[in-house]
């Protein structure tokens, strides 16, 4: 009799090639997820082991446990609904007025000559030092902490802006002019497409560093809000609270950065980039 050598193109619809990439895409989830994973599984171990006491490293499964109990009382959803809200607000207004002032900035000579020393002093100077003088002038509620917020992320927008606009090739405005291109659609058919994915970087900077400021802002200020909820936690000594709210902080962050990231995909679908590898 004979011997039938059976081949993966024999078998139907591919079934071992499909195994293969199932195989692959869960050992690729594995290792991106491993380290966070150990590092909370080291957390854990260590609380347990009393090298720690509770007040210093309360237990992952305890923290967890006070994250539910926030959750089913409402206070989770309030206090991030409101952190949110101040951070995105003030993210918004960055990505308007940041990308406004950047192309002023790198098509208007005088408007470049009036904000260039601003930003180049700003840029690299703690902007949450700003903090007194905006309570002193509009007080301790949502305006002062979004206006906060929009001093400190505003300016990798306008920078990224700025130094993408004056990064287009040449030749194409040069192209875009010898085909009888205006001011107008040179601007929204050439420079901004081209600037685009810059553009993306500094508002993909700006996204976090707004919830990074709302939190510290809430911290410092008080009020409702993932911060102020830290800040309650640490008067009243209460450990396993204030690391609650490090992790709900890390996983709100975690979910905007990924949310971003995709944006910027379906944004820049059409760009060189979208089809190039990315660990994102």
């Amino acid at each position: 009799m004979a011997r039938v050598v059976q081949t993966a193109s024999d078998v139907p619809n591919g079934l071992p090639e499909k195994a293969g990439r199932l195989v692959y895409a869960l050992f690729h989830a594995i290792t991106r997820v491993f380290s966070i994973v150990l590092l909370l599984a080291t957390w854990e171990i260590l609380a347990r082991s009393g090298a720690f006491t509770h007040f210093q490293l309360p237990a992952l499964s305890d923290v967890v446990i006070r994250i539910w109990s926030d959750a089913v009382s409402g206070d989770l959803w309030l206090n991030t609904a409101l952190t949110l809200y101040r951070a995105l607000v003030a993210f918004a207004i960055c990505a308007v007025f940041g990308v406004i002032i950047g192309m002023a900035m790198s098509r208007s000579v005088i408007t470049n000559w009036f904000f260039d020393p601003i930003i180049s002093v700003g840029f690299p100077m703690p902007k949450i030092a700003f903090l007194p003088v905006v309570i002193l002038w509009l007080g301790v509620y949502d305006v002062s902490k979004i206006t906060i917020i929009v001093i400190d992320a505003i300016f990798p927008v306008i920078a990224a802006t700025v130094i993408a606009i004056q990064g287009v090739e040449r030749e194409l405005l040069w192209s875009a002019r010898n085909m009888g291109a205006n001011e107008r659609e040179m601007l929204w058919q050439i420079v901004l497409p081209a600037a685009l994915p810059q553009i993306m970087t500094g508002l993909q900077v700006a996204l976090p560093l707004s919830l990074i400021v709302a939190v510290v802002a809430e911290m410092l200020m008080g009020g409702y809000g993932l911060g102020g909820a830290m800040m309650t936690a640490s008067r009243f000594a209460n450990s396993t609270g204030v690391f609650a709210g490090i992790l709900e902080i890390a996983i709100v962050g975690y979910c905007l950065v990924k949310i971003m990231s995709l944006m910027r995909r379906q944004l820049l679908i059409w760009h060189q980039e979208s089809s190039e590898p990315t660990t994102a």
